[in-house]
């Protein structure tokens, strides 16, 4: 369908036409098997090699420091449980957020299961994550600290350089995980600057393929495997790596990596949410301004219940969603709106919408349009 408006790139991003042309040719050319030793091997080695570089230049570290993984969830997994294993000697005890992305917060919950304890640090009105509330969380036995960078339904940024700072205050050798997934090529981040010890990357997120993701592990941070069977990724991971899928991380890191949109995508937020004005009772649940990442609004109409909204609109060809892609099947309330303690009917009715490096003016606007038209006549039916 031509007239399609997708609104919910913070839940995937089309492929780029660049990314599905270096996708193709490695099925078709590149099939080798990486640890293969004949030509094809050798050729589908240079191929995962090279987008390794562009990863590790990306993040401004090591090429040995990046390995790849199937995603956002598995690398979530594989930094809190192989670093809280590596490092249980010298504590079992897990400092995360209320505000976590689902596969954080159970992979705390299954450490919980083996013994360790987890605390739970709540955000502020906003969604923020302040960092003294993260310090007094930390304690003698504190091993790992996990904070997202980027909230993936309201789009708060996290402070991570304080954070990362004050937990060092307190404990010198914590050891301090992010997941990046909405955050990579969107904000600024650089793991050394920031005090990261690791961090987690996905690559449709970013207009790469789904199913391939990357983890940065700082040189001499240990980290446990999840499950073993052959020494792929130096081990850390086993598996036969995803060829084609890491082609398409690396291309389409090489081709959003070196743009800078974000300053548009700000733009065009403000006028779908300066769209709105008009609306009575819309609501911007997070922050505004330069603590919100550029490609992410939530949106409350009071009156309106969310799923409802979601639908009406999906009928028009505008795709947006009532939060995390991962729980909205559910029809559960927002986790983090919950621990914003956002009121009931804001809550109820809340939907996010989410741009990314392809939105166009055109098609966020003309979004717009449609749901402004959609809560009007959807308050209108309930009244009449």
């Amino acid at each position: 369908m031509n007239d399609e408006i997708y609104l919910d790139s913070a839940a995937t991003t089309k492929a780029l036409p660049e990314v599905v042309s270096a996708v193709t040719e490695s099925l078709v050319q590149g099939y080798g098997n990486p640890s293969s030793l004949h030509r094809k091997g050798l050729e589908a080695e240079r191929l995962v090699r090279e987008a390794r570089r562009r990863v590790a230049s990306a993040l401004g570290v090591e090429e040995r420091e990046v390995y790849f993984t199937s995603g956002g969830t598995e690398g979530n997994h594989l930094a809190i449980k192989g670093a809280a294993r590596g490092a249980s000697r010298r504590g079992q005890h897990i400092v995360t957020t209320t505000i976590e992305h689902s596969s954080v917060l159970t992979a705390c919950r299954d450490l919980e299961v083996e013994g360790f304890r987890v605390t739970f640090v709540d955000p502020d009105g906003e969604g923020r994550i302040q960092p003294e509330s993260v310090a007094r969380a930390v304690g003698a036995q504190t091993s790992v600290v996990s904070v997202m960078a980027v909230n993936n339904e309201v789009g708060s940024i996290q402070p991570l350089q304080a954070i990362g700072r004050a937990i060092r205050a307190v404990k010198d050798d914590v050891i301090f995980h992010v997941d990046g997934v909405q955050g990579f090529l969107k904000v600024p981040i650089v793991p050394q600057h920031l005090g990261i010890d690791l961090f987690t990357l996905s690559g449709h997120k970013i207009h790469a393929p789904k199913g391939v993701g990357a983890l940065y592990v700082r040189r001499g941070v240990k980290v446990l495997p999840l499950f073993g069977g052959g020494e792929h990724e130096r081990g850390l991971r086993s598996g036969t790596e995803n060829v084609p899928g890491i082609v398409g991380l690396g291309t389409a890191v090489r081709i959003v990596g070196a743009q800078a949109y974000a300053e548009r995508l700000s733009q065009l937020k403000a006028r779908f949410i300066e769209a709105l004005a008009g609306v009575s009772d819309t609501y911007v649940n997070g922050p505004e301004g330069v603590d919100c990442a550029s490609h992410i609004v939530n949106l409350s109409f009071p009156g309106v219940r969310g799923e409802v909204l979601l639908h009406a609109l999906s009928e028009r060809g505008v795709y947006v969603s009532t939060g995390s892609a991962c729980s909205s099947k559910h029809g559960e309330a927002s986790h983090v709106l919950q621990a914003m303690k956002v009121q009931p009917a804001r809550l109820e009715s809340s939907i996010r919408v989410s741009l990314s490096y392809m939105s166009t003016e055109d098609e966020v606007m003309k979004g717009a349009r449609i749901l402004r038209d959609v809560v009007a006549e959807l308050r209108s039916s309930l009244r009449a």
